[in-house]
């Protein structure tokens, strides 16, 4: 297993699959496909538009994986049913809204501190890894630590936009933001990964911070491959990630 492991979200072959309706491209051959080019672990989030990922495609992902699903979800009653069905190896926990694009910032845990440690305890108790999707805020942190999340998963869409945007100063000003965090929720014992946003471009310094465990990376790899091919841009990735990390 590599000291930083690299999870690829596969929602996005479903968004191109359900543009047309019908059975292609199929998120269990890219999810096949990914593990083979060294993807480490398959993320997947069932969102509760079903606008990519379909109940079908985590029954199907269950059944053909050979490496841990991170089962992205709402904290809602109904993800929580689905999730203790199947039992995957881990849930994350990330906010949504339905009218929203892609998730945008973190789950504010320390506002429903009561409600979600009452929301994740079963999901423990049946086994799952429970990580909450979180901004790189002190209190959010210290909040998901006293709820019993074994996981944090540090929200990189700002640093991202702001290189994208050309926002140096800003960039700079986010990426130092997630290494001290990082830092402080390792020192309570929490397992520190991180995504959203990340490209070929950015990754390096996040893959970088020696606590971070592992990257969960979606978007770009689906997009990149349409020009090069999953498998080289899954390698790719891999080779930037390993080469920060030593």
């Amino acid at each position: 297993m590599n000291d930083l492991r690299l999870g690829v979200n596969i929602d996005h072959v479903a968004t191109v699959r359900n543009a047309r309706g019908g059975t292609y491209p199929d998120p269990v051959r890219a999810a096949r496909l990914a593990e083979a080019a060294g993807a480490d672990g398959i993320t997947a989030h069932l969102r509760e538009d079903r606008r990519h990922i379909s109940d079908a495609d985590i029954e199907a992902l269950m059944e053909a994986l050979e490496g841990p699903l991170n089962f992205e979800m709402a904290a809602t009653e109904e993800m929580q049913k689905i999730a203790l069905r199947h039992k995957p190896h881990a849930v994350c926990i990330v906010p949504e809204k339905r009218e929203e694009r892609t998730t945008e910032g973190g789950l504010e845990v320390a506002r429903e501190e009561n409600r979600l440690a009452h929301f994740i305890a079963p999901l423990r108790e049946a086994g799952c890894r429970v990580s909450i999707f979180i901004a790189a805020d002190q209190r959010q942190i210290e909040a998901a630590h006293r709820i019993g999340a074994q996981v944090i998963e540090l929200h990189t869409g700002a640093y991202c936009d702001a290189h994208a945007e050309g926002r140096f100063d800003d960039r700079d000003r986010e990426l130092e933001a997630l290494r001290e965090m990082t830092t402080f929720a390792h020192s309570l014992d929490l397992e520190v990964h991180a995504g959203h946003g990340l490209t070929f471009d950015t990754v390096k310094p996040i893959a970088a911070f020696p606590e971070v465990k592992e990257l969960n990376i979606g978007h770009f790899i689906i997009a990149e491959s349409i020009f090069m091919g999953l498998d080289p841009a899954i390698r790719e990735m891999r080779r930037l990630m390993d080469e920060a990390r030593a």
